[in-house]
């Protein structure tokens, strides 16, 4: 007979998201896992079968919820400017006790091409997005906020990559006047 788990597995998904954001997927080992989750090397693996099936669940995980919480903020009434601002300084006022930067940039860049299926999982993430922030361009421009001469598509995808170049930045040790700087930037382009 099976002993019954003795611990919280979202908890340890948690956990374990926040030390692959740390350290990424190749830097993060499994006894690192075991002491970001408080589990031992058979839990995990009995569990989650893999570091890589685990990574999976826990960059799911942060899309989901980072997601939310984007979406949140698009589908909010008023100016699609004052919401672009809001996400921008998602980065900008970055919680303290957050890894730096952003699991879904850092792993597109590092595991992008080499995995196929965590290639797929990032696509769709980024689709998603575009296509909510596309939807509020469009809107915006059917207010007479933003040019209609402009490109909505274009418009998205010029705020998503800004917003991954500043979390790049602040991997790097961009400071807050250097990220709001390039978030200024940003605003006035559009």
């Amino acid at each position: 007979m099976a002993r019954p788990k003795q611990f919280d597995e979202e908890r340890a998904v948690d956990a374990a998201m926040r030390a692959f954001w740390r350290a990424g997927y190749d830097g993060t080992s499994t006894e690192a896992l075991c002491a970001a989750t408080g589990l031992g090397r058979s839990s995990i693996y009995n569990t989650f079968s893999s570091k890589h099936d685990l990574f999976q669940r826990a960059l799911r995980r942060y899309m989901t919820d980072k997601n939310a919480h984007i979406f949140a903020i698009l589908e909010e009434p008023g100016s699609v400017r004052d919401r672009v601002r809001a996400l921008l300084w998602l980065i900008v006022d970055a919680p303290e006790d957050d890894p730096l930067g952003c699991l879904v940039v850092n792993s597109t860049v590092e595991l992008g091409t080499r995995y196929p299926e965590i290639a797929r999982l990032l696509r769709a993430d980024l689709d998603r997005r575009l296509d909510a922030l596309t939807s509020a361009f469009s809107a915006g421009q059917r207010s007479g906020e933003i040019d209609k001469r402009r490109d909505a598509a274009a418009l998205a995808n010029f705020v998503i990559t800004t917003i991954s170049g500043m979390c790049v930045a602040a991997r790097g040790g961009a400071d807050r006047a250097t990220l709001e700087s390039i978030a200024g930037v940003a605003l006035s382009c559009l």
